[in-house]
């Protein structure tokens, strides 16, 4: 695509892949689906919760990306409400204590779960979340540009939510294995601080950003 914005992208990508990992309702519901449900079921569930990011994305870009263009006092009042967003959950998450194994997640389920209400489960889980809206809003409305072309748009939101599914396969495939899920348990203090730390500077970059 001509004149396709690769710096931009790119810092949507890392921004968006920086909330992505974090720990959090998605997260959760995936995390249980491989474990009690087995691998299909939580995949199938990590379509839904990408899916979901389509919906976001949509509205953003007919609804609030208009706004945003004609208004600078209203992308500065996201701005600066995005960053103490991101900066809110960057201490929340330096604050958490480890993450732990909910209980009776080792004992296997007899339950086959059919494939429309485990995409279901996803989809619901991320759509119906008002924290992954704002996230998602504090992000496109302070980091895509408002000259950027709708089909440009389009792409980023395609591209965040393919990251979003492959996180979640990926988290799937891993949390099926009890000896990487225990070590994700051990580790999961330095987790936690690693994704504040990075939270809490991409606040300092959404308020020091500009409207172009």
């Amino acid at each position: 695509m001509t004149g396709f914005g690769w710096l931009e992208y790119a810092g949507l990508m890392v921004a968006f892949g920086i909330g992505a990992v974090s720990p959090g309702p998605d997260f959760a519901m995936v995390l249980r689906q491989s474990i009690a449900h087995g691998r299909r079921a939580a995949i199938l569930t990590s379509a839904g919760i990408a899916s979901a990011i389509v919906i976001h994305g949509t509205y953003t870009v007919l609804g609030i990306g208009l706004v945003v263009a004609q208004s600078v006092l209203v992308f500065s009042a996201l701005k600066f409400i995005g960053a103490a967003y991101l900066i809110w959950l960057g201490i929340g998450a330096l604050r958490a204590p480890p993450p732990r194994q909910p209980d009776g997640l080792d004992a296997p389920s007899t339950r086959v779960m059919g494939a429309a209400q485990a995409f279901g489960i996803g989809f619901l889980t991320n759509l119906l979340n008002p924290k992954a809206v704002l996230f998602f809003l504090a992000l496109f409305t302070t980091l895509v540009s408002t000259s950027t072309p709708a089909a440009a748009q389009a792409i980023y939101v395609a591209s965040m939510s393919a990251m979003l599914f492959g996180w979640f396969a990926l988290v799937s495939l891993l949390f099926t294995t009890p000896r990487i899920r225990g070590g994700f348990y051990r580790m999961g203090r330095w987790f936690n601080r690693a994704t504040g730390a990075a939270l809490i500077f991409l606040a300092i970059t959404v308020a020091l950003s500009r409207r172009n």
